[in-house]
């Protein structure tokens, strides 16, 4: 990354805000093994809990602000004392401890939740960091329901918080509600407005109920934040959270519109996803992002042809980069015939243009009804469609022979062993599969236009 680029910090809330999900709740010891695998992700940020809210939760921040010196280790709590004293009681063994300060805005929750004026609101708030910052050097306050807050009292709150010694102003979208444009408006005010600012780090923490989480922290991001508060798998309270990968991989894919750069070890981030979802039992949703077993998965012909000659043809990143073994190709209906024909080479057989076809037709009836087709059901195709002598040229050790369909017919073959893939030869893309001579076999070129028209 060129030295211009900004520097976003990535602020990591999945031990604290991903743990309040609904049925993600954990153990010390997962909580630690989680702790660790962030800090090889190379997140800047480790929200490890909320201190007061249990012994448990407690025990868990002081176990990983411990063992885990790299990152920051932050603490939730309160704008009240004992919140703050448990949070620091919790921290202080930490090599980089911070605590962070919360206390609604929203003149909704002033009312309802809170049952306190606005002047009330100003005053806790900035007692709450005087006192935090009286042991800690590094503070943070949040405004919760900043969006649904009058911007000109979120100022004199913000305000009140720098002058008490705040280093950080995380302006949380509690319940998901604004949209892009607007809440980069509300960043760039409050960089206009609030005194002080130019000192302290603007940090956006975005939740997804209406689906734009991570649109909204990039907005505030594009308008001068330069924090992100995220989780992995994009985890949290009702829908969630914004979603660290898709943060992370939308300015590295996209450094024309996102010059920032961070910390984030791409290669660590599907290794991360897999063990949040194994220590919570919570699977990552087929069509997730970056992380989904879909994301590098291709079914229709015409991508998968494309794919097969350059993967850059339809994956805007490697999945390598975040850590994903391989791509995959998915046999279903969408499939064409270059597709079916690699993985039939892969199983050990090659087909001329009759051959492929029969196949091809008995493929297809066979996708319509059981979805995906894997490898055995393909071999189940070969067998009984082709006799190894005829059209098909084994490139390891044949199949056995089709069963004859007569009366009294002796009892079939045993399967035999899966067979082992054919070694590809020298030319081949990034999936391991060979790469044809472009022009070099008109067979090949009628393929590629009937697999154009089958993947529309």
């Amino acid at each position: 990354m060129s030295a211009e680029r900004a520097r976003i910090t990535i602020f990591d809330t999945t031990l604290r805000d991903g743990e309040q999900s609904p049925g993600c709740s954990m153990n010390q010891q997962e909580k630690l093994r989680l702790a660790h695998q962030l800090d090889r992700l190379g997140v800047d940020v480790i929200e490890a809990g909320f201190p007061i809210a249990s012994d448990g939760d407690f025990e868990s921040v002081r176990a990983i602000a411990s063992v885990v010196r790299r990152p920051i280790i932050a603490g939730l709590a309160r704008a009240c004392r004992p919140d703050i004293e448990r949070a620091w009681e919790a921290l202080q063994d930490a090599a980089r401890p911070r605590i962070h300060v919360f206390l609604a805005t929203s003149d909704i929750h002033l009312k309802y939740k809170l049952r306190i004026t606005r002047d009330q609101c100003v005053e806790q708030a900035q007692e709450a960091i005087r006192f935090a910052k009286s042991l800690c050097d590094d503070v943070e306050f949040s405004p919760e329901d900043a969006t649904r807050t009058d911007p000109e009292f979120l100022c004199r709150v913000l305000e009140s918080v720098v002058e008490a010694g705040a280093t950080t102003l995380n302006i949380p979208d509690t319940v998901g509600y604004t949209v892009p444009a607007e809440f980069g408006d509300l960043i760039t005010t409050i960089r206009q407005r609030v005194k002080g600012i130019e000192n302290v780090i603007i940090s956006a923490h975005c939740h997804n109920d209406l689906g734009m989480a991570v649109a909204n922290a990039l907005a505030a991001v594009s308008a001068g934040a330069r924090q992100v508060e995220c989780t992995i798998n994009g985890i949290g309270e009702r829908a969630g959270n914004a979603s660290l990968e898709e943060i992370v991989m939308a300015m590295r894919v996209r450094p024309d519109r996102f010059a920032y750069e961070t910390g984030i070890v791409g290669e660590q981030i599907f290794a991360a996803s897999q063990m949040l979802s194994e220590i919570t039992g919570v699977p990552v949703q087929p069509n997730k992002a970056i992380i989904g077993r879909n994301a590098f998965a291709h079914e229709a012909g015409i991508h998968q042809d494309g794919v097969l000659k350059n993967p850059l043809t339809y994956e805007i990143m490697t999945p390598q980069s975040v850590g994903v073994p391989d791509s995959k190709l998915v046999l279903g209906k969408h499939s064409g015939r270059h597709a079916l024909s690699i993985r039939c080479e892969q199983l050990g057989y090659q087909f001329d243009r009759r051959g492929l076809d029969d196949i091809y037709r008995r493929f297809v009836r066979l996708a319509d009804k059981i979805k995906h087709v894997e490898d055995h059901h393909l071999l189940e195709l070969i067998r009984d469609t082709h006799k190894p002598s005829g059209s098909a040229t084994p490139l390891i050790e044949p199949l056995a022979p089709a069963k004859a369909a007569v009366v009294n017919a002796p009892p079939p073959v045993p399967e035999p062993e899966p067979v082992q893939a054919f070694p590809l030869g020298p030319q081949t893309n990034a999936f391991g599969v060979r790469v044809p001579v472009h022009g070099s076999d008109p067979q090949h070129e009628q393929t590629q236009q009937e697999d154009y028209l089958w993947g529309v």
